[in-house]
C-alpha cells in the first residue's frame, strides 16, 4: 500500500468532445490534468456516433501524460446511456451511438404503449427515454438486423476504455442505471428488462459497486469499477448522503442530483432514479439537455469571434428579466419534466432594445428556469421539507459568477464551489483511490479529498422577481411543443 506521503491516483472522464484525466494525490491536491479532443458525428438530424477507437487511443494518450505507470489506482467514468455493440472477438461492430442521439424514439414510444409506463419505472426506475440504452438496441434491431444479429457484447463508453486498458469486460451500478436493463433497487441486471427489449443477458457485462477492482493497466494499477459521469461528479463534490447538499452540473447538459438513502422512484418517471457510487446508497437527478452547450450555441450563432466571456460581460448589464425576454432551453428535446425529444427551443417576448447581452441574459436565467423545474420535483419526491438547503456547483459554466448569482436566485439556494473544478474525474480519482488502497470507502474519500473554495447567495431582490417569472417561462413548453417539425 502507498505510503500517506506518495500516493498517485488517476481519474479518466470518457466526455463527449474530449477525453480528460486528473492525477490527484491522497489529500485531494490536483497534480496533474490532461486532455484528448475527438470528433462527434452527426451522419443525419438527431443522430449522434462516435468511434469507440477514439476513447481507447485517447485514454492512452493521456495515461501516458498523466505517469499512469507509477499510479496507485485508476478509476473511469464517462458519458452515459452509449450503446457500444461488440462482435465476438470484442470489436466494434458499427460507431457507437451516444446519450444525445435521438433515433430511437419510435421504439421508446412503442415499448412505453405495449408495456406501460407504470410498469417500466417498477422494473427498472425510469421511462424509456431515446437516449437510454436499450431502446437503441431495439432500433438496431429494426433498422440494422445484421449488426444485431452478430452482437456478443454490449458495453458502455468508459466500459470499453476499461476493455482496452485491461481486456476486461465490468461495468458498475450506477452507469447501468442509465441502461434500462439493471434492476435498480436490486442493483443488478433484469431479467424481465432484457426480455422487454429483447436483450440476451449473455450480453451484458458483470455489474459492481463502483469501488470495486475489476482488473489491472499493464503497469499493474488497479482500475475501479467507476461510475456514470453524473454520480462521478457528485462522488466528486462530496455530494454522498441523504439530507446533504445537491449536486448542480453545469455542462453541456444540466443536472440537479440528490442522494438518497434508500431506493425511491418517481411513479411518472419524471426524475431519474440510479445507484450512487456508493454501496447502498442511490439518487434521483433531473436533467436537462441543454446548460452549458446553449450557451456555447449562443456563442457560435451570435458571437462573431468575441467568445464567451463577452457574451457574459453584456448580459451582466442587463436586469433580470431582459425587460420579459424569456428563453426556453429546448435545443434537442428535453428530459425533465416534460420527456420529450422534440420540442425545441424558442426567445419569446423580443423587442427593439434587446441586443445580445439581452439574449445571452435570457439563455442563462431560462436554463436556471429549467433547472428549478427538476429542483422542484426532487424536493416533492422526498416529501415535505425534505429538499436540499444548499448545492455544490460544477462544471464548465459555474466558471461564470454571474450564471451562479443567477442560479442560486432563481433556485433560492447557496451554491458551493469546491477546490477542485475537474468534475467528473476528479470523483473517478476518488474510487481510483479506494481500488488502490489508499482510502477505505468512496465517503472517506471524498470527506478527505474535497474542500469547499467559496459560496454564491441568492440575491434576495432578484429571487423575488425570478419567482414572478417562473409562470411565463413554464407557459412556453406547450407552445414551444406544437411547433411543426
Amino acid at each position: 500500500m502507498p505510503t500517506m506521503s506518495d500516493a498517485r491516483l488517476i481519474g479518466v472522464d470518457v466526455g463527449t468532445s474530449s477525453l480528460k484525466g486528473v492525477a490527484i494525490d491522497e489529500r485531494g491536491a490536483v497534480l496533474a490534468e490532461a486532455t484528448r479532443t475527438y470528433r462527434v458525428a452527426m451522419p443525419r438530424p438527431g443522430w449522434s456516433e462516435q468511434d469507440p477507437e477514439d476513447w481507447a487511443r485517447a485514454a492512452h494518450e493521456v495515461l501516458a501524460e498523466l505517469d499512469a505507470e507509477h499510479a496507485d489506482g485508476v478509476g473511469l467514468t464517462g458519458q452515459m446511456h452509449g450503446l457500444v455493440a461488440l462482435d465476438s472477438d470484442r470489436r466494434p461492430l458499427r460507431p457507437a451511438i451516444l446519450w444525445n442521439d435521438g433515433r430511437s424514439q419510435p421504439q421508446a414510444t412503442a415499448i412505453e404503449e405495449r408495456v406501460g409506463v407504470q410498469r417500466l419505472v417498477e422494473l427498472g426506475g425510469n421511462r424509456v427515454l431515446a437516449g437510454f440504452t436499450a431502446p437503441k438496441l431495439a432500433w438496431l434491431a429494426e433498422h440494422e438486423p445484421d449488426v444485431h444479429a452478430a452482437i456478443a457484447h454490449v458495453l458502455l463508453p468508459k466500459d470499453y476504455v476499461r476493455l482496452a486498458l485491461c481486456g476486461e469486460l465490468a461495468t458498475d451500478v450506477s452507469d447501468a442505471s442509465g441502461t434500462l436493463l439493471l434492476d435498480v433497487a436490486a442493483r443488478g441486471w433484469s431479467s424481465e428488462l432484457a426480455e422487454i427489449f429483447a436483450v440476451d443477458e449473455a450480453w451484458l457485462p458483470a455489474v459492481h459497486e463502483s469501488a470495486t477492482v475489476t482488473g489491472a493497466t499493464a503497469a499493474g494499477v488497479p482500475i475501479a469499477a467507476g461510475a456514470g459521469d453524473q454520480a462521478a461528479g457528485a462522488l466528486g463534490v462530496a455530494v454522498t448522503d441523504a439530507g446533504g447538499p445537491a449536486s448542480l452540473v453545469l455542462g453541456t447538459s444540466g443536472v440537479m442530483f440528490a442522494a438518497r438513502d434508500a431506493y425511491a422512484a418517481d411513479p411518472a418517471g419524471r426524475l431519474h432514479a440510479f445507484c450512487h457510487a456508493l454501496p447502498e446508497r442511490w439518487h434521483v437527478m433531473a436533467v436537462i439537455l441543454s446548460a452549458a452547450g446553449a450557451l456555447r450555441w449562443l456563442d457560435d450563432a451570435i458571437g462573431h469571434g468575441d467568445g464567451i466571456p463577452a457574451l457574459l460581460q453584456e448580459a451582466a448589464r442587463w436586469e433580470p428579466g431582459a425587460e420579459g425576454l424569456t428563453f426556453a432551453p429546448y435545443l434537442s428535446g428535453e428530459r425533465t419534466p416534460h420527456g420529450d425529444v422534440d420540442v425545441r427551443a424558442g426567445f419569446a417576448g423580443l423587442g427593439l432594445r434587446h441586443d445580445r447581452g439581452a439574449l445571452t441574459r435570457a439563455l442563462l436565467e431560462g436554463v436556471g428556469h429549467a433547472l428549478r423545474d427538476g429542483l422542484d420535483l426532487i424536493a416533492a419526491a422526498g416529501g415535505p421539507g425534505s429538499g436540499p438547503s444548499s448545492a455544490r456547483a460544477s462544471g464548465g459554466g459555474a466558471r461564470s459568477q454571474l450564471w451562479l448569482e443567477i442560479l442560486a436566485s432563481i433556485l433560492d439556494l447557496p451554491l458551493e464551489r469546491t477546490e477542485s473544478q475537474a468534475g467528473a474525474a476528479y470523483g473517478a480519482a476518488l474510487l481510483g483511490g479506494v481500488a488502490g488502497g489508499v482510502f477505505e470507502d468512496a465517503r472517506t474519500a471524498a470527506r478527505l479529498g474535497v474542500r469547499i473554495s467559496g459560496e454564491v447567495l441568492p440575491r434576495p431582490d432578484w429571487v423575488e422577481r425570478y419567482a414572478s417569472q417562473r409562470e411565463r417561462y413554464r407557459a412556453l413548453y406547450p407552445m414551444l411543443a406544437d411547433l411543426p417539425q
